[in-house]
């Protein structure tokens, strides 16, 4: 499947590109790489995005709700930057069909996985705050989030899905146990958590924190678990 034309993607997006070249390599997946050495992965703006997001979240956050306490705000913006949340905005904006990908991993269904949506949707935030800045990045990122963040800042904790998976569990007297390991290197090290209960695994997740990786964890499990 060849990507659609990213002129599609700018009008999605509400912003046209000034630099071009940044567009088309923030839609560069690191399977695409590994066929086209030539070819540099949009890893780095991956991680610059994910900075730009979290600031700009956390901008609206404080002006918009003073209600909030500062635990409060962190679970808010936790739920609204987190994998799930990105991929979520990633099908919005039909991200899949503009991502370059490598053959194996579109055969594997690459333009519908979670960790590819998520990981391009904040190089492509990087890209529109490389092109022209943190207010444009600001502008596009709240013309998406901001009906995200009053949502849940309706209820601040509700996609918390450690405590859910902790409530759930009590009431019959057991106890979710986590373990974490980390690969990568040290600017973009990625984290793995596993979740067990009684020596079983129940469920498994990724992030770039511990706590984003334990969160994906205890989410798997809910699922799992109906």
């Amino acid at each position: 499947m060849t990507p659609a034309p990213l002129a599609d993607l700018e009008a999605r997006l509400g912003h046209e590109f000034r630099q071009p070249d940044l567009l088309e390599g923030a839609m560069v997946h690191r399977s695409y790489t590994s066929e086209h050495p030539q070819v540099p992965d949009n890893e780095r703006m991956e991680f610059l995005g994910d900075a730009v997001l979290q600031l700009a979240v956390t901008d609206y956050l404080y002006e918009n709700h003073p209600a909030l306490s500062e635990g409060e705000m962190a679970k808010v913006r936790a739920a609204c930057v987190n994998r799930v949340s990105l991929a979520e905005v990633a099908r919005m904006l039909d991200i899949g069909r503009f991502v370059q990908i490598g053959i194996g991993e579109a055969q594997s269904g690459g333009r519908n996985k979670d960790s590819i949506l998520a990981d391009t949707t904040e190089a492509l935030l990087a890209a529109v705050y490389l092109d022209a800045g943190y207010a444009a990045a600001q502008k596009v990122i709240l013309d998406i989030w901001a009906p995200i963040v009053d949502q849940k800042a309706t209820a601040p904790g509700r996609r918390d899905f450690k405590t859910r998976l902790q409530e759930v569990l009590a009431t019959s007297g057991r106890q979710p146990e986590y373990e974490v390991s980390a690969s990568g290197p040290d600017h973009f090290k990625m984290f793995d958590a596993v979740v067990s209960v009684g020596g079983k695994q129940i469920g498994s997740g990724r992030g770039r924190s511990k706590k984003e990786a334990q969160q994906e964890a205890a989410r798997s499990a809910l699922e799992a678990m109906g």
